[in-house]
Parts: C-alpha cells; sequence; structure tokens
C-alpha cells in the first residue's frame, strides 16, 4: 500500500512444535486471546473511530487542559525549514523537506482518539523513532528464524568486509540493538568516531579509547546504519518494504509513508541495486510518517504486536525489545528508550517506553493505562505532558 520509488520510499512467524500444556494453561491461554480478540482496532485511513473522554474514563476539563499546554510547546530545535540541519548535525547525506509541521499529537486510549491536535497527517521526518523501526525489523529476523540467535555474531550471516577486523568480529546482533557494538569503520563518508566539525556539526566527539563490544555505549548512527546494511544483507530486499509488507500494510497504514535513503547509500545484492536506509535524519532522509501511522505502530506495541486476528511481531519480541538489558548504558531496550528506573519520566509507570527523536518526536506507550501518545515537533517536556494527561484519568 506504501508507494514505491527509486528511493525506496517508504519503510511471520516461525513455527515452533510445543509440548502439551496442563489443561489450567491452556484455559488461561484461550482466555487471553478472547479477550485480546475484543480489543478495539482502527479501520483503514481515517477510519478511526473517536470517544469523548468520559466514554473512557477521563475528566474533560484535564485532559484539555493538557492538551493546550501540549500547542504551546513548539520545538525551537529544527527550524521549520530545516535550515539549521548542517550546523547541528553536520554535511547532509540526504534529501530534507521544505518545511515540516507544526506541534502536533495524538493521545489514543484503550485504542480510540480521544484527543488530537495540529496536521497529524504531515508525514515528516522522525528522526531517531527510525531507530524502533529498525529493531521490529530485527525482531522479524528472529520471528522468521533467518537467525538463529540475536547474540549470534553478525560476522556468522553478513560477509560483506565490514566486519572482518579482529575487533568487528566480536560484534553480535544485540550489541548493535543496545548501541554498544564499537563498530569501527565508515559509513556512506561518516565515520563511526564522529570527529569532525563539517561531516559532524554540533555532534562532533572527542577521540577516545575504543572498547570491547557489548561493554560500553554509545548513541551512534554510523554504527546504527551499519547495523541497517546488515539487516537488508539478510533480508535481501529493501527494508521499508519488509516494513510495509509486514507491518504497515496489515495495520492500514496510510501511503504517505515513505524511508528515504541517503544519496550514496545504495548497494547492489542479487545483481539488483537496492538503498539502504539509515536509523534517522540527522544526515537528511530518514523515515517521513505521520503522527497518525505511528500511532498505529504504537498501538500495535500497546497490543503485544497483535493486530486484529495477527499477530504481526511476535509476543516475545515485544517484551524483550521494551526491556531493560543491563547495567551498560541509560535505561535502554532494543532500540526502544525505557522508563524501568523511574528516572526518564518520573510522574509516569515505570512499564512505559518510547520510540523517541530529535525534534522532538515522541511515540510514547503506557501499557498500565492503556494509552498511546505521539507528540511531535516540541521542546523535549515529554514528563509534562504524561503527567498531565495521567492526572485526567478517574478513579
Amino acid at each position: 500500500m506504501l508507494k514505491h520509488t527509486y528511493l525506496a520510499l517508504v519503510l511471520a512467524l516461525g513455527f515452533s512444535s510445543c509440548q502439551p500444556q496442563p489443561q489450567q494453561s491452556t484455559t488461561a491461554t484461550a482466555e487471553a486471546q478472547q479477550t485480546r480478540s475484543t480489543y478495539y482496532y482502527p479501520g483503514e485511513g481515517d477510519d478511526w473511530e473517536r470517544r469523548t473522554p468520559e466514554d473512557l474514563g477521563m475528566d474533560p476539563a484535564l485532559l484539555q487542559e493538557a492538551v493546550e499546554w501540549a500547542k504551546l510547546q513548539e520545538t525551537t530545535q529544527i527550524e521549520k525549514d530545516f535550515s539549521t540541519q548542517k550546523e547541528i548535525f553536520g554535511e547532509p547525506l540526504g534529501p530534507l523537506p521544505a518545511s515540516r509541521a507544526n506541534t502536533n499529537g495524538i493521545i489514543l486510549k484503550d485504542g480510540y482518539i480521544v484527543a488530537e491536535w495540529g496536521d497529524t497527517k504531515a508525514a515528516d521526518p522522525t528522526y531517531s523513532v527510525a531507530k524502533s523501526f529498525l529493531s521490529t525489523i530485527l525482531g522479524l529476523t528472529l520471528d522468521k528464524g533467518m537467525l538463529q540467535s540475536i547474540n549470534d555474531p553478525v560476522a556468522k550471516y553478513v560477509q560483506d568486509g565490514g566486519y572482518d577486523s579482529e575487533h568487528n568480529r566480536k560484534i553480535a546482533w544485540e550489541h548493535h540493538a543496545r548501541q554498544t557494538s564499537e563498530w569501527q569503520g565508515e559509513m556512506w563518508g561518516k565515520k563511526d568516531d564522529f570527529i569532525g566539525k563539517e561531516a559532524f556539526g554540533r555532534g562532533e566527539r572527542k577521540p577516545r579509547e575504543i572498547q570491547e563490544p557489548g561493554t560500553f555505549y554509545e548513541y551512534n548512527d554510523t554504527r546504527i546504519n551499519r547495523f541497517a546494511l546488515s539487516l537488508l544483507r539478510l533480508w535481501e530486499k529493501p527494508l521499508p518494504e519488509v516494513l510495509e509488507d509486514e507491518i504497515m500494510d496489515p495495520m492500514d497504514a496510510s501511503e504517505t509513508l515513505r524511508w528515504v535513503p541517503y544519496r550514496n547509500s545504495t548497494v547492489e545484492i542479487n545483481g539488483k541495486q537496492m538503498p539502504s536506509v539509515s536509523g534517522g535524519t540527522r544526515w537528511g532522509g530518514g523515515l517521513w510518517i505521520s503522527a497518525r501511522d505511528e500511532a498505529r505502530f504504537g498501538y500495535l506495541f500497546l497490543r503485544h504486536g497483535r493486530w486484529e486476528d495477527k499477530q504481526l511481531i511476535s509476543e516475545k519480541w515485544v517484551k524483550e525489545a521494551t526491556t531493560s538489558r543491563g547495567p551498560v548504558g541509560p535505561d535502554y531496550g532494543y532500540l526502544w528508550w525505557l522508563n524501568t528506573e523511574g528516572k526518564a519520566w518520573p510522574d509516569a509507570p515505570t512499564t512505559s517506553y518510547a520510540a523517541l527523536g530529535a525534534g522532538q518526536n515522541t511515540v510514547w506507550v503506557d501499557p498500565e493505562h492503556d494509552i498511546v501518545i505521539v507528540w511531535r515537533w516540541h521542546d523535549g517536556k515529554q514528563n509534562e505532558l504524561f503527567k498531565r494527561v495521567l492526572a485526567a484519568l478517574r478513579e
């Protein structure tokens, strides 16, 4: 359903044998499936039911106050015409839109739209929210049995020279997903060390000693772009098409989503030229998507990977991707930001998690209260909005 062009615009389950289970477990599973089947799911396009706050157990006045506050929090980081992109991030490698929308958002309660503001249909760059989409493609790769284990070395599956060094041979898929790979090299003209004002803008870094894979966290788009290329090598199919076929089309997403590659990120696979996409818009391109389509993506995770009668991504992966992975780095899952320690959003449940990108772009999932919030082009005060929305919940 998503549109294809040369730029690959736009962004299964394996079967497992199981032993007989006790009757009690089977009954519990059936009850859980029946409960899931009663969830509301939106239809195609604008076929998305709205409910009043009162219908969903929320105080309408407090919710409206939260929305009115959010409308005033326009971002100052990214100019509307992206004119400061090079200054902030360095020399672009891919295109950018002529302009972006103003701050906008959508709030789902129990799957229904309970509040919406701004242009939620504008398909704008979402920056590093794209990383959580890459994480989902990794989950699909595991679900389909294309990887034996997330702990396998990438070099076991990908032999294109990127993992030939003694250091890079140690990198596992999990390291990429946790941003602890410490991969060394150059991707599309950008080196892993982020040294150089011209190449990295304000994001340039001081030299440091490289660490063993898995022992040091660094938010690093060059390494994430290497991860994306490695996934492309495995699938032998452009990742935007994978996302389209496996996730977005089954959810009846719009046709406006585009995953735009860099001008120089095309590789040959099986005699065909294929674009390798990025995990953000730091250097242009990236995932261009609407708040409404991001809300569908967040809702898919809220429903443990299930959309109506189809399990699009395994429940196991949803849990693993949104679970803290240990002491190395921040409260982070597999390219999802977590609140396990209550530090990210002190007034939100510790079970909540989010896909985050510069700008600011936020897709927040709160399983405890059955809420999804997508908030775009704001100034970064996520906790304040979450607190205000949660305050509108009636006991």
